[in-house]
């Protein structure tokens, strides 16, 4: 029979696991549902070769199905085992499965033996395969007495293991009384056959207890060999040992212990072979002997080792290649060598096979009259013999059925009637094993029946394929078609792919595909129909992944994991850690989104993999988690090459905790003269680990390292040995050598000594000499010790020394130093400067001249000329009072300088005399001085009194500094209104003699600013400002609050806020616009008149007056602006002030006549009162602006 509409597809990848699934059904789609008649099938049956425990009863299992239900009948070593005769042999029911009862009595090898079960119904016999029943063994190790093994140094040797011969074979390992494993290594091993190989001995092998075990997994017994004792020694050592001990020691290898090339010690030979089985593990192995160790290679000659599988073990003597096959059949060549030659061996490798499938028979299930072939076909070297067997029985004795006929592997069928049905058995065998398969041929006649459930709902992502599964069965053989929706025509191939299992595929499924499909099977008897549905889903997808992290150790990370899925399937959110699960630690801690890390340490570096699971799908994106930290402390430190001025360092880098290393740090310390204190000595590369370092003569040399990466500076490294070096002469000389005169009869040498470090040596003295630079004197010399000074008594005043100070050991001198100047001690001058000139060049500021003293006179370092200064009297004011003098220094042979910060209109007088690093000499005659007027300061208060209706009078102070002769005052006022816009300004003069004033004429209840100031000669001083108000009538005022309470006029002063309303709104929107808003024109209305030029005359050039003051003092009125509460104006000081020409914070002068100076005395402020309202307007006033 035929599936019509359904050629089988290979294009099948596209379907994944579940697609796999689903085609592996196809073999089962043909299986014989249980409840028709079928012949029987085994389904379950022991392996071939059965090791069993003897220690547990022994269960043969044989399982089968069929219908009727199979009996079962057992063979043991060709020959029917009756079970019923054997009180230990029971038979489980329903079933062939044999329980042997060895626990209670009987032993496991009585039932050693070949079995074979049947199991057979009316329509055939099946049987299993020959099952071989063997009790496991592990035997003891034969007692045996082993010699202790003498060797020399360098020999080789084989601790020989020779295991019991167990079932199954016991796996070999070395170990120690301790049952600690012996390390091994290219120069120790174990070979395949378990004995102990060394390629040479070194005393370190020395030990009693060398112990081969054996170890039986399938009863998890361990045997043990008898210790081995190994002793390796010198040559003088080991023919003292042959003396003492030849009749009773064996001594292992006669090769000298000198350097050898290699030899091999297993295998043997040049040549050996080697035969595999297809599809085992190939192990080919070669250990050699040598020293040095010898290193093995391996290749295969006229051919190339299989990259995939091809594995290196035990050091590389072990060559393994998995899943071997024919073509690996060949010469494989290993080569040891050393420095001292190479030996090859060639083995030659033959893989042979046991019986292996081709094409395994299947089942057959034929309607009466069909035809059918069964089909055996296996492989092997040497290709294997095919026999058939029908229902257990050589097909060539077993009874004719014309409807078969056998051809080699194939039995063909035809017109098959029910009586054909049977079970066949094929048998292909070689000398390596055998293959034996049952496969009946089943005669029905049954109409179609659909074995997948009703309306099974199949859910499936978006654009993977999904399945549709129809499992059926039916003889003939159905043919089957699929439909969409409930009109839908035949699915076709172009689209979809069906297959021989009756199984729909859509290979790229599309939300289009949901619906309900329906199959259908046919055949001559009938026909039968399923439907089932499909329902496609949005794929799960992480859309924020978590990203690479470097963190340092300690701190916190989080990795975040964003998923979008569908709606109707719930995620669930797993975080792994190097594809396991996060560890079991509370600094873990994740939500819906983050996995969060805290405190983290080295360990939690690794991929940190974010699985989003659904019932459908998966999705995951890993990210790496790097930690650093700053490195471990270098260790190991050692001293190398030690010489007089240098040593080699040496160190082993600690972990650089995932952070490379950038440079090394090397400190040192003095432990003989700064014992405790780490000194910086030198870096190098992070590359380095070795360093060559200078050195001074008698230091106790102690080093340590520490290391520098990206992070930070490690902890420093242990400190390294302690290397003193020899003494030396002194290399350097004291340093800030000088020679100064404390008194005029005296020299003071003084120097920075050396420290213990740079003494070079024990007994560090300073040898301190000095003789007078303009003369022929002798260097006069002592020899002192811990001091850093020396006093010359007995010399004259202010005498230029030449100085040297050398320092020496108990080995010997420093170089010779270099002369140093230096001065005795200096004494007061004794000439004050003469012709003293006083240029005065404005009102503040006076230029001073005078001529040098001579130099000899000056008796010391000259330092400058110091010019005191005062003022005798002022021209306005007889009073005069006490005024402290002032100081300027000019520094340096300076003959004139400047004199800032004068008073105008006063008389001064001044003084000028030399200084040195002793102090002044004496004042030279003094000499006075008159300065000119200048603008005087501002009136020192105002005030407003007795305001009336329209008449305010003002009341001042005179400036404090009138600075000359005032000749009058200058008043100027102008009204403001309610809007604080400014009216016309009027000028008004007034004598300087008067200290009141009042004006007429006022507007009532009006405020009006004033600015006030003074004037002499010269020009106009500065302002001081003011405002007041005038009275209100209290007729007016009366009338106007009975207007205020009327009905119309409240009405008229609602329309006007309304319309003042609406104004600000335009005036927002303009502005918001872009519109410019005017206030500009209003501040230029109410600017200061001040600002307007009407000062042409003002003469104040030369005077000195600040920026700040000045600033205040001409501010235009604005919006708003308010005198204090306290109705007081402060002064601001006109003095000139010394700041601008002090040293330091005193000012300094330039070449052009101007001066360095220092400015000493204080200087004062003196707070003048002054008069400024702060009234605001009455509500009246704000009531008479609308009117």
């Amino acid at each position: 029979m035929q599936l019509k509409i359904m050629p089988k597809k290979k294009h099948l990848s596209a379907g994944g696991v579940p697609l796999i699934l689903f085609l592996c059904q196809m073999i089962s789609a043909l299986d014989v549902p249980l409840d028709l008649v079928q012949p029987p099938t085994i389904t379950q049956q022991s392996p071939k070769d059965y090791i069993i425990d003897p220690r547990e009863n022994i269960v043969i299992q044989c399982e089968a199905k069929g219908k009727p239900p199979p009996s079962f009948s057992w063979t043991r070593n060709g020959t029917h085992f009756d079970i019923d005769k054997d009180p230990l042999v029971t038979m489980k029911p329903g079933s062939g499965t044999l329980v042997i009862n060895i626990m209670s009595e009987g032993k496991a090898e009585t039932y050693e033996g070949v079995y074979q079960c049947t199991a057979r119904n009316e329509r055939g016999a099946a049987v299993s395969n020959n099952i071989v029943v063997r009790p496991s063994r592990s035997p003891l190790w034969t007692k045996e007495r082993l010699e202790p093994i003498i060797l020399r140094n360098g020999q080789s040797l084989v601790l020989p293991c020779r295991p019991p011969i167990g079932l199954p074979p016991a796996i070999i390992f070395w170990m120690d009384n301790s049952f600690q494993r012996l390390p091994q290594s290219e120069r120790v091993s174990q070979g395949l056959n378990g004995d102990l190989y060394f390629s040479n001995v070194l005393p370190e092998d020395t030990r009693e207890d060398y112990i081969c075990y054996a170890r039986f997994n399938h009863t998890q017994t361990i045997q043990q060999k008898q210790p081995i004792s190994l002793k390796v020694i010198s040559v003088d050592e080991l023919n003292d040992t042959i003396a003492a001990n030849l009749s009773d020691t064996e001594f292992y290898g006669a090769k000298s212990s000198k350097e050898r090339p290699p030899t091999f010690l297993t295998p043997e030979g040049n040549e050996s072979h080697k035969e595999e089985l297809r599809g085992n593990v190939l192990s080919l192995e070669c250990i050699a002997e040598g020293l040095p160790t010898p290193i093995i290679y391996w290749i295969k000659e006229d051919g190339t080792l299989p990259a995939n599988r091809t594995f290196y073990r035990n050091f590389k003597k072990t060559l393994q290649i998995t899943h071997v096959s024919e073509a690996d059949s060949g010469n494989y060549q290993c080569i040891a060598k050393n420095a001292l030659g190479a030996v090859h061996h060639t083995i030659s490798v033959t893989v042979k096979a046991a019986p292996y499938w081709i094409v395994a028979p299947q089942n057959l299930v034929l309607s009466p009259g069909e035809n059918g072939t069964l089909i055996c076909r296996a492989n092997g070297n040497p290709k294997p013999r095919i026999s058939w067997l029908t229902n257990g029985v050589p097909i060539e004795i077993a009874l004719d059925d014309p409807s078969r006929k056998i051809d080699g592997d194939t039995i063909i069928f035809s017109n098959v009637q029910e009586s054909s049905s049977a079970v066949y058995q094929c048998n292909a065998s070689n000398k390596y094993g055998y293959l034996l398969a049952n496969a009946f041929v089943n005669v029905l006649a049954e109409p179609p029946r659909i074995l997948t459930s009703a309306n099974t709902l199949y859910q499936v992502i978006a654009n993977r394929p999904a399945l549709l599964d129809c499992a059926f069965f039916g003889s003939p053989m159905p043919t089957i078609e699929w439909f969409k929706g409930t009109k839908g025509s035949a699915l076709h191939e172009d689209t979809y792919v069906l297959h021989d299992n009756g199984t729909l595929e859509i290979p790229v499924a599309q939300k289009d595909s949901t619906g309900t499909y329906t199959c259908v099977a046919r055949n001559k008897l009938g026909m039968a129909k399923n439907e089932v549905h499909l329902e496609i889903k949005d794929p799960t997808r992480i859309i924020k992944q978590p990203e690479y992290a470097v963190v340092q150790r300690g701190s916190k990370v989080s990795f975040e994991c964003r998923v979008k899925h569908d709606h109707t399937l719930i995620p669930t959110i797993l975080w792994l850690k190097d594809n396991g699960e996060l560890p079991n630690d509370e600094r873990f801690s994740t939500d819906k989104d983050h996995l969060v890390v805290s405190d983290v340490k080295d360990d939690d570096g690794g991929t940190y993999t974010c699985t989003a699971n659904t019932t459908l799908d998966s999705a995951s994106a890993s990210a790496v988690l790097r930690v650093v930290d700053v490195p471990n402390p270098p260790f190991d430190l050692e001293l190398t090459n030690q010489l007089d001025k240098s040593v080699q360092l040496t160190w082993t880098p600690g972990d650089d905790n995932n952070s490379p290393i950038t440079k090394f740090i090397i400190e040192y310390e003095d432990a003989m003269h700064d014992a405790g204190l780490w000194r910086h000595q030198a870096e190098v590369s992070g590359t380095q680990t070795t360093a060559q370092l200078k050195l001074s003569p008698y230091v106790n040399y102690s080093f340590r390292v520490m290391a520098e990466n990206g992070i930070g500076r490690s902890m420093p490294s242990e400190a390294s040995e302690q290397y003193l070096t020899k003494a030396a002469e002194p290399d350097q000389n004291p340093m800030a050598v000088e020679g100064l005169g404390t008194e005029p009869d005296n020299l003071v040498i003084t120097w920075k000594p050396l420290n213990g470090f740079q003494s070079n040596g024990p007994g560090l003295q300073y040898k301190v000499s000095w003789r007078q630079k303009d003369g022929d004197d002798e260097w006069t010399s002592v020899v002192v010790a811990n001091v850093s000074k020396y006093i010359v008594s007995g010399t004259p005043t202010f005498v230029p020394y030449l100085i040297k100070v050398q320092a020496l050991n108990d080995v010997g001198f420093a170089p010779e130093p270099a002369a140093v100047m230096g001065h005795s001690g200096e004494d007061l001058p004794m000439v004050a400067p003469g012709n003293v000139r006083v240029s005065v060049v404005n009102s503040t500021l006076a230029e001073v001249h005078w001529d040098p003293v001579p130099p000899k006179s000056v008796r010391g370092h000259l330092q400058g000329y110091r010019i005191y200064y005062w003022k005798t009297q002022s021209s306005s004011k007889r009073n005069r009072r006490h005024i402290e003098k002032k100081i300027l220094t000019f520094q340096g042979t300076k003959t004139h300088g400047m004199l800032p910060g004068l008073q105008p209109y006063s008389h001064y007088a001044l003084n000028v005399r030399v200084v040195n690093g002793k102090g002044e000499g004496p004042a030279s005659t003094d000499r006075g001085f008159h300065t000119p007027e200048g603008v005087p300061s501002a009136p020192s208060s105002l005030k407003i009194v007795n305001p009336t209706l329209d008449s305010l009078t003002l009341e001042w102070d005179p400036p404090s500094h009138p600075n000359g002769i005032l000749t009058e005052y200058i008043l100027k006022y102008q009204p403001i209104n309610s809007t604080h816009e400014l009216g016309p300004l009027v000028d008004l003069k007034i004598p300087a003699n008067k200290t009141r004033w009042t004006l007429k004429n006022l507007n009532f209840s009006t405020r009006y600013k004033f600015y006030f100031y003074a004037q002499t000669s010269v020009g106009s001083g500065s302002q001081i400002t003011e405002e007041a108000i005038t009275t209100v009538d209290e007729a007016m005022a009366s009338r106007q609050v009975d207007i205020a309470t009327q009905g119309w006029f409240i009405g008229l002063m609602c329309a006007v806020a309304l319309l003042i309303l609406i104004l600000l709104i335009v005036c927002f929107i303009r502005r918001n616009k872009g519109g410019k808003y005017p206030v500009k024109e209003k501040e230029d209305a109410h600017a200061d008149p001040e600002i307007q030029p009407m000062k042409e005359d003002d003469g104040t050039f030369g005077e000195y007056r600040s920026f700040e003051s000045d600033a205040e003092d001409h501010k235009p009125l604005k919006k708003g602006s308010r005198t204090p509460s306290d109705r007081t104006v402060k002064k601001e000081d006109s003095d000139d002030s010394l700041v601008d020409y002090g040293e330091g914070v005193n000012g300094q002068f330039n070449e052009d006549g101007s001066f360095i100076g220092q400015y000493s005395g204080k200087k004062e402020k003196e707070p003048a009162e002054g008069n400024e309202s702060s009234e605001a307007p009455s509500p009246v006033n704000a009531m008479n602006s609308f009117v």
